[in-house]
């Protein structure tokens, strides 16, 4: 078991590993009984036997709210402090002017190198909010490094029994798979506070509204009209999973990286050279996550080489995904709008999706709302 940090009050926090692994053995008793149950036709034992799950957060799958103005956000720091605290407090004031009630994380303000406060700082406010019914949403201040850090300690418990969405992407991609591998918990690959919201354009934050209250987007279109190309024509229908492709790869060999088994992939990075870009798709490939997945989005890969090295033979991003997906044996689409770039997409990770590509054209859509309606 990995030692629980303890509070400033001595308590230890609930989300260790040994938690983690309780919650997946009890999520795989629940599915296997769940398929007994189904096996025996008998409608009264059927209903009995839902009406449990339902009740049980462990092995259920879990959806938050839909969040409309008036509903409370919580702002969070897991990774990195803001970089510039005005367009901080301007990305707050945004979401402030929509209507919406603004609470801030303590974590937010502190420093600890180039993390924002020490593990237990950040973990005590990041549980915390997990814990609140309260809160209807959580968006990252930004990304940068550290919630790596956190993954063995999280209260995953809290996190499906109180679901909420957590936005944000980059760093944030950690806990984005950790949360969808022990709680079911979707969140949204999103805008953050102090990279993103002070100039958010129109389009780019119309569909992350539409994404947090519940719309389904099919197809999904780019906030300038953008369209997706073919790279390996097929057809899939799975969860959509992923975020920054160095984070993903860093969460290899880890008890935190989800399944992809018939899910579609999307990946983006930045500042990554081509021959890292190189290096962590072969590790992918070796790992064997290639030959789990319904279908691959390639997202912006940004800033890959100095502009001043006219040098630089190495070939671009796009040559080396043809090198590797055109004889693939799953659909394969690039130009997804979506990444560090000041336009982007919002995707739900863990959100249902469809992906269609032929030799001429390509198309996702998000074909299930990943969040539920307030009764």
């Amino acid at each position: 078991m990995i030692p629980g940090i303890r509070n400033r009050t001595g308590r230890r926090f609930r989300g260790t590993l040994e938690n983690t692994n309780r919650i997946t053995k009890k999520r795989k008793k629940g599915t296997a009984l769940y398929s007994y149950v189904i096996r025996l036709k008998q409608p009264g034992i059927q209903w009995a036997f839902l009406c449990v799950l339902c009740q049980d957060s462990s092995i259920r799958s879990v959806k938050p709210l839909s969040i409309e103005p008036g509903d409370t956000i919580g702002v969070v720091a897991p990774a990195s402090a803001p970089p510039d605290m005005a367009r901080f407090r301007a990305g707050i004031a945004q979401l402030e002017r929509r209507g919406y009630r603004v609470e801030l994380g303590r974590s937010t303000f502190a420093k600890d190198g180039y993390l924002s406060g020490t593990d237990a700082e950040r973990l005590d406010e990041l549980n915390g909010f997990l814990r609140r019914d309260d809160v209807r949403m959580l968006i990252a201040v930004r990304g940068g490094y550290g919630c790596l850090r956190l993954l063995p300690h999280l209260d995953y418990e809290a996190a499906g029994t109180h679901p909420k969405l957590l936005v944000g992407y980059s760093d944030i991609t950690a806990l984005h798979l950790a949360l969808w591998r022990y709680a079911d918990l979707p969140g949204i690959s999103g805008p953050m506070i102090a990279v993103d919201w002070p100039d958010l354009d129109s389009a780019s934050e119309a569909l992350f509204w539409a994404i947090a209250r519940g719309e389904t987007c099919d197809p999904l279109i780019g906030p300038a009209g953008e369209i997706l190309q073919p790279l390996r024509a097929g057809t899939a229908e799975g969860p959509l999973l992923g975020g920054n492709l160095s984070t993903i790869v860093r969460l290899l060999g880890t008890p935190y990286l989800p399944s992809f088994e018939q899910a579609i992939l999307f990946v983006e990075d930045v500042n990554e050279p081509p021959y890292r870009i190189d290096a962590m798709l072969a590790q992918l490939r070796l790992a064997g996550v290639f030959d789990q997945l319904g279908g691959l989005v390639l997202g912006s890969f940004t800033r890959t080489r100095p502009e001043t090295d006219k040098t630089d033979a190495s070939p671009s991003p796009g040559e080396i995904f043809r090198e590797y997906f055109a004889g693939a044996g799953f659909p394969v689409a690039e130009g997804l709008v979506y990444g560090h770039f000041p336009v982007k997409n919002s995707l739900p990770v863990g959100g249902r999706a469809r992906l269609q590509v032929t030799s001429d054209m390509a198309q996702l859509g998000l074909v299930e709302p990943v969040v539920s309606s307030p009764l």
